[in-house]
């Protein structure tokens, strides 16, 4: 296909998929299940990080993650004690355990006592075109406080040549506009144009099959690949075609 018959697919695809049924097979159901701002972002944040794998278990064990916080994680971060974190060491999901998870909710309690909270510590420079340096400051700082090693691992750095798949699928659920009914577009400091698509070996596939991406490894540099691509089809809303992406493989098998 040409450029423009590519965009006009991936368009139709993107409208189809970009709709509130998404929702039930999705892990942005979790943070659908609240209402409070900082309870979106917090159960969003910790949904998409552990977000590989099955979808049905990622769903599952993020629906522990949020009973294990009573169902009130905005509260559960900021009022939580020693007993409250015992608690949690039940929870594992893959490599993501129960250590791994205690430290998170340390630092999102820093995050939101003594940095502004999420939203603020994601803090974009509108002149950017994207936001690898942003998802790399927000690293620095959510490890700033002490922790073992093996826990930075579940928090990818696109300037160490990472795709960090989760914390821009993340950045989407937050950004994006809400209306039609999938992301939430509460975040209003990051331009929905500097989003970039959250990129695994799925989205990878469909966007090579397309000739969006020549670069074999599903890293940064392939990233900013499909970036350009994708901004060129929609500038101020380049991430709307992960759902085209998203859709082709999952559903159609689109390779």
């Amino acid at each position: 296909m040409k450029r423009h018959e590519i965009k006009s697919f991936l368009d139709d695809k993107a409208f189809k998929y970009e709709s509130p049924s998404f929702i039930n097979e999705d892990p942005i159901q979790i943070p659908h299940n609240f209402s409070i701002k900082e309870d979106i972002e917090i159960s969003g944040f910790l949904t998409a990080i552990i977000s590989w794998g099955n979808r049905k278990m990622i769903i599952k064990n993020a629906n522990l993650l949020m009973n294990l916080m009573d169902n009130s994680p905005f509260d559960f971060v900021l009022n939580h004690n020693k007993n409250d974190l015992n608690n949690l060491n039940q929870f594992v999901h893959r490599t993501f355990n129960s250590k791994d998870l205690c430290f998170f909710i340390k630092s999102l309690y820093n995050i939101y006592k003594n940095k502004g909270g999420l939203e603020y510590v994601f803090n974009a420079n509108k002149e950017s075109k994207n936001l690898n340096q942003v998802i790399h400051d927000f690293k620095n700082i959510f490890f700033s406080i002490n922790h073992q090693q093996r826990t930075e691992k579940h928090i990818s750095d696109p300037l160490k040549g990472s795709a960090a798949k989760r914390i821009n699928m993340f950045l989407r659920w937050m950004v994006r506009s809400s209306r039609k009914g999938v992301d939430f577009g509460l975040w209003k400091n990051i331009d929905p144009g500097q989003l970039s698509c959250p990129l695994d070996i799925h989205s990878g596939r469909v966007a090579r099959s397309l000739s969006l991406i020549k670069r074999k490894q599903n890293d940064n540099l392939a990233l900013m690949e499909l970036d350009s691509m994708l901004r060129k089809f929609d500038y101020k809303d380049p991430v709307k075609y992960d759902f085209a992406l998203f859709g082709l493989s999952k559903y159609e098998k689109f390779y």
